[in-house]
């Protein structure tokens, strides 16, 4: 097994290398956490195949934010396997029961990573001047959009993958077409909100660190109520498709 390391600003490769140690090293106790693990390991490596060829704008930049968004889960991950207290989303996340659905364990680590984690990343490498440019911003943006056709061209290969992990009802198979069209609806919500959250915050750092900070805490208790949504019985794409996912901060008070 590799020695376990943080990742550097080196790029996505580094993302990817700590992915697989935390995988590798994953205690059998907690083998259940496997499968977002997994996932999030072949998305990144479909996000660093994409800057590689040239679909971003500024892949440079692409590669920086993948590295601050994935830093925010690994030390999530070590803190909390550690028995260090972690945001509440995480917290909930790895609190939930072993016997889940495999795609409810998945959907629950992609609630915490997108809706918590996220903003935090975008305003961590989108630095005050660029939100007053309106250039650079827009490009920031698009370049935020495209990673929408990166989880998309995911969607099947992740069907597959999850249905050979655990027996699929007849009815869920039927669901299939169905389930994957409620995902790319999923992704484009969740963008949308994940934007306009990433202004919030960045809106909030302007002001003063206690407002951030407090921004933050709002954030945190909207992204984990999505989880009770997601241990609800039934469908859960269908049901979230149409509930939505994404979580979006009100005006400050």
């Amino acid at each position: 097994m590799r020695e376990t390391r943080t990742v550097s600003q080196r790029g996505i490769a580094d993302v990817v290398s700590a992915l697989e140690d935390r995988l590798d090293g994953l205690p059998v106790a907690l083998a259940h956490r496997r499968t977002f693990i997994a996932t999030y390991l072949r998305t990144t490596r479909a996000v660093g195949r994409a800057v590689d060829v040239g679909l971003f704008e500024d892949g440079d930049w692409v590669a920086r934010w993948d590295v601050v968004f994935a830093e925010l889960y690994l030390v999530a991950h070590d803190a909390e396997t550690a028995g260090e207290v972690v945001p509440r989303p995480w917290r909930e996340t790895f609190n939930a029961s072993p016997q889940l659905h495999p795609l409810q364990h998945v959907l629950l680590g992609i609630n915490a990573h997108i809706n918590y984690d996220l903003p935090q990343s975008l305003v961590s490498v989108i630095p005050a001047a660029e939100f007053a440019d309106p250039a650079v911003l827009e490009r920031r943006r698009r370049d935020h959009e495209r990673i929408d056709a990166v989880l998309a061209s995911r969607v099947a290969a992740e069907d597959a993958e999850l249905r050979t992990l655990t027996h699929v009802a007849l009815a869920d198979r039927l669901l299939t077409p169905v389930n994957r069209l409620a995902s790319r609806r999923l992704l484009r919500e969740s963008r949308r909100k994940v934007w306009h959250n990433t202004f919030a915050l960045h809106d909030a750092r302007n002001t003063s660190a206690e407002l951030y900070d407090e921004r933050l805490r709002e954030l945190e208790v909207l992204s984990a109520s999505r989880i009770s949504d997601l241990l609800e019985p039934g469908p859960v794409l269908l049901r979230l498709a149409a509930g939505g996912f994404g979580v979006r901060l009100p005006p400050p008070a």
